[in-house]
């Protein structure tokens, strides 16, 4: 397996987190060879700046965390992260239609975020602490008939992160044509292992620094 690092969104969307704040966790990224840096949208251009070159994607999230605002709004959003050099967005599914039943209103509010985002890659979040294990695999389908590249399972926001189960119910929804982000709660090595192993194809924490550390620790040292 590549090191842990590479399926690592470094993560920092404290809602207090400041410019030096995002230049410190660019400075990590590019240290650990981090997948991507995922920053709130007003930090994505001084990410990209901070990035620049490095192989290091910008990410940044779209409706955070709850997903209610309209698809209009979601959609200009978009549109601004990529303006300002965001490379992948991470947008949270309208959870309360979703439950409704209202599954069009749901595709169209993806649909709307994939055309914004001109190409670039697209995770869709369904927070599964507040799903049925049913309605998970509902919301896998429709996020690959939407266009969107990625399910995500948690916010970090809400009452509960990744779980196991979850990631392995949805790698096996996703069916190798999506793939699956485990995000919330991920915390040291072996939690990451966990889910990496259960068919997590990208991993969203903030204790990256510590994973790979962890890492490193544990392999074996060369004569």
């Amino acid at each position: 397996m590549d090191s842990i690092a590479r399926f690592i969104d470094h993560t920092l969307l404290a809602p207090d987190a400041t410019p030096e704040d995002v230049r410190r966790v660019c400075a990590e990224a590019r240290d650990c060879r981090f997948r991507t840096v995922c920053v709130n949208p007003c930090h994505v251009g001084l990410a990209a700046d901070e990035l620049r070159d490095s192989g290091i994607d910008v990410c940044t999230v779209i409706g955070f965390p709850l997903g209610a605002a309209c698809s209009e709004t979601k959609a200009s959003e978009a549109a601004a992260a990529v303006e300002h050099g965001a490379d992948e967005l991470d947008m949270v599914m309208n959870i309360g239609l979703f439950r409704a039943g209202d599954d069009r209103s749901v595709a169209d509010d993806i649909e709307a975020v994939v055309n914004e985002a001109a190409g670039r890659v697209v995770k869709v979040i369904i927070e599964t602490c507040l799903l049925t294990d049913e309605e998970k695999l509902r919301a896998t389908a429709l996020i690959r008939e939407s266009g969107a590249a990625f399910v995500k399972t948690s916010t970090g926001f809400s009452k509960a992160g990744a779980t196991v189960e979850d990631v392995r119910l949805l790698a096996a929804a996703a069916e190798g044509l999506v793939g699956v982000k485990a995000a919330g709660g991920i915390r040291d090595l072996a939690t990451a292992l966990r889910m990496v192993e259960a068919g997590a194809t990208r991993l969203g924490t903030s204790a990256g620094v510590r994973i790979v550390e962890e890492e490193k620790q544990q392999s074996p040292k060369e004569d």
